[in-house]
């Protein structure tokens, strides 16, 4: 008896769930007011970050900023304090466990409590993997996925203290379903997606229901780290490149509805559906005919160039 109830409650949220999200897709959702949490964006001086940076500063939100680029920080908190709010910038290698450790207890010390983690910093190392120096492989798994971690070890104690935070991972399309030739990125970002999620079922478990996290999953955005990178021409304006201020527009707006998870665009939505359903052949098939399979090709190439030119950037 006990489990047939159990089964119908189960069945009436499922059905709550449904019918909650698209009402949501049709209906402009209620947005949170951020205004005077404090807020801290890895990669902040890079492009989806800084745009990060000014949304989160357009909101009300004081910011701590962190990018291994001291220069390129320091631009994206100028930009960030003509908005009006506070900012506070650190150097730090997330490649680094203990540097974030030091950092976060830093900021702690010198600022006061996070509650708003985003975890935006990425890198890919843009070569075939035979091709590819071990260490340029460790470093995007410890930048997209164990920095993860240490990140959320570093906050997430206060967060639970006050049960009040959001988490927010950006993570990509190849952390649902994978490319060639970037074995590196997809393993970070699938290690990525499934880390946030189980988080997130461990804060539901725990019944932290005022920490909110939202997953971001966005197909390639045109800030230049996989430039190159092409489909089959006659799909291109099907499924363009991201712009980013769109793609950052567009997390935001999931981020203060605090829903769960976004694809960017919806079509994403699809290819992940049709990876878990179809047989692996008919996704094979599938990504020869998009030119999904030889999609980074180019991309190599031109980081192979800029290599052999000597002015390659990490």
């Amino acid at each position: 008896m006990i489990v047939i109830v159990d089964l119908l409650l189960m069945l009436i949220q499922l059905s709550y769930s449904i019918l909650h999200a698209v009402i949501q897709t049709f209906l402009r959702p209620r947005l949170k007011c951020i205004d005077g949490e404090l807020c801290l964006i890895t990669g902040a001086g890079g492009a989806l970050g800084r745009l990060f940076a000014q949304e989160f500063a357009k909101e009300g939100a004081h910011l701590v900023l962190w990018d291994c680029n001291t220069a390129a920080n320091e631009q994206t908190a100028k930009l960030a304090r003509e908005l009006g709010v506070q900012v506070h910038t650190y150097t730090v290698d997330l490649s680094k466990r203990q540097n974030i450790y030091e950092t976060a207890d830093r900021v702690r010390a010198e600022v006061g409590e996070v509650s708003i983690l985003v975890n935006n910093a990425g890198v890919v190392a843009g070569r075939r993997l035979l091709d590819c120096p071990d260490e340029l492989l460790e470093r995007t798994l410890l930048v997209n996925c164990h920095a993860l971690f240490w990140m959320t070890k570093a906050f997430l104690p206060q967060m639970k203290a006050n049960n009040h935070g959001h988490i927010v991972t950006i993570a990509s399309a190849l952390g649902l379903f994978s490319t060639a030739c970037v074995e590196d990125y997809c393993a970070s970002k699938f290690g990525a997606v499934g880390f946030h999620e189980s988080l997130t079922h461990e804060l539901l478990a725990e019944d932290m229901d005022g920490i909110k996290t939202t997953l971001i999953c966005p197909y390639i955005v045109d800030t230049g780290m996989f430039a190159g990178c092409e489909i089959r021409k006659e799909l291109r304006s099907l499924i363009p490149p991201l712009e980013p201020l769109y793609t950052v527009q567009q997390s935001m707006k999931a981020i203060l509805a605090e829903q769960q998870m976004i694809c960017i665009p919806r079509l994403m939505y699809i290819a992940f559906l049709t990876r878990a359903l179809l047989p692996w052949e008919a996704n094979v098939a599938t990504y020869r005919f998009m030119g999904g399979d030889k999609c980074m090709l180019p991309f190599i190439q031109n980081v192979e160039l800029k290599t052999s030119n000597g002015h390659i950037k990490s």
